[in-house]
């Protein structure tokens, strides 16, 4: 599948929290850092995410936002 979205990385998962309706999913990028992703659970279910599961993080976004002490 070819996409539009340029920000891919390459991950493993490595826990996923589901709850009532929401999943967050902890990955761990190739490189060694880590993202967490807020995701509906009935689309966690349907990708079958556990840990483990290699996934493509692609991310889109028009904000991001910085803060320092």
């Amino acid at each position: 599948m070819r996409l539009s979205t340029r920000n891919q990385l390459d991950g493993t998962v490595l826990s996923v929290t589901r709850g009532e309706a929401m999943a967050v999913v902890r990955i761990r990028l190739t490189g060694g850092d880590e993202i967490t992703s807020s995701i509906t659970r009935d689309a966690a279910d349907d990708l079958g995410l556990a840990e483990g599961t290699p996934v493509k993080a692609l991310i889109k976004s028009t904000e991001i936002s910085l803060g320092v002490e």
